[in-house]
C-alpha cells in the first residue's frame, strides 16, 4: 500500500511540474493557435495592408536608399544613353534646376523643373502613374509579397508616401531654384514618370 501510494503522489508531483512547465497560448477566432512572431524572422508582408508595407519600409529603408542612390542629372543622362531600344531602368535622381511649371489642378498635377535647359516633369498627384519609387529600390521584389495585385498596390502606397512628405507647393515656388530628389523611369528617349520625394527651395545650380 505503501508503495502505491508512493507511486501516485510521484505521478501527481510529475502531472504537475508538466502543467507549470506548459506556456498557454491565445487561440483565434477559429480555434487554432496563435503563433508569437519570431523577432528575428524577415516581416510577413502577406499579412500586411499596402499602406502598412509603404509605411514600415519609408524611413527605414526606402529613403535611405535614394540618398545613397542617387544619380546626378550628368549620371542621369549617362545611364539613359546605355539603354536600348524598349529598354527601361527605374532611378533615384538629385536634380538641382529651377521651377518652371506647377499645375496644382485636378487629379494629374505636374511639377517641371528645368535642368541644363532640358524640362522635367514630376507627378503631384493624387493620381500617379509608374511604379519608379517601388523599383528604383532593389530590393523590393515580387516574391516577397502575395500576389500581382499587392505588389502593385504596394507601388502605389509608396507613390503616397512619398507624396505625403513634401511641402505645400503654390504659387510662390514658381521661378524659385530647387534641389529635388525623385524617381524616375528611363528610357532612351524620356525620363518619365517622376516622383518627388523631397523637394527643398533656394538651392543652387
Amino acid at each position: 500500500m505503501q508503495l502505491k501510494a508512493l507511486r501516485n503522489a510521484g505521478l501527481g508531483s510529475l502531472a504537475l511540474l508538466l502543467l507549470c512547465a506548459c506556456t498557454v497560448v491565445d487561440l483565434d477566432s477559429s480555434g487554432n493557435p496563435i503563433i508569437p512572431t519570431d523577432p528575428s524572422a524577415e516581416p510577413n508582408f502577406t499579412n500586411q495592408t499596402p499602406a502598412q508595407i509603404a509605411q514600415g519600409l519609408w524611413a527605414s529603408k526606402i529613403l535611405p536608399a535614394a540618398h545613397t542612390q542617387a544619380l546626378d542629372w550628368t549620371a542621369l543622362k549617362q545611364a539613359q544613353s546605355g539603354l536600348k531600344e524598349a529598354q527601361t531602368q527605374s532611378v533615384y535622381a538629385r536634380i538641382s534646376g529651377k521651377i518652371t511649371g506647377l499645375d496644382t489642378e485636378g487629379l494629374q498635377r505636374k511639377l517641371t523643373v528645368t535642368v541644363n535647359g532640358e524640362s522635367v516633369v514630376m507627378q503631384l498627384g493624387p493620381i500617379i502613374k509608374g511604379n519608379a519609387v517601388r523599383d528604383a529600390a532593389g530590393f523590393i521584389h515580387f516574391d516577397d509579397y502575395k500576389n500581382q495585385v499587392q505588389f502593385a498596390q504596394v507601388a502605389k502606397a509608396l507613390n503616397k508616401e512619398a507624396l505625403s512628405s513634401l511641402p505645400a507647393l503654390d504659387a510662390s515656388w514658381v521661378g524659385q531654384s530647387v534641389d529635388v530628389l525623385a524617381a524616375f523611369t528611363l528610357s532612351p528617349n524620356s525620363v518619365d514618370d517622376g516622383v518627388p520625394m523631397e523637394i527643398k527651395r533656394g538651392a543652387t545650380q
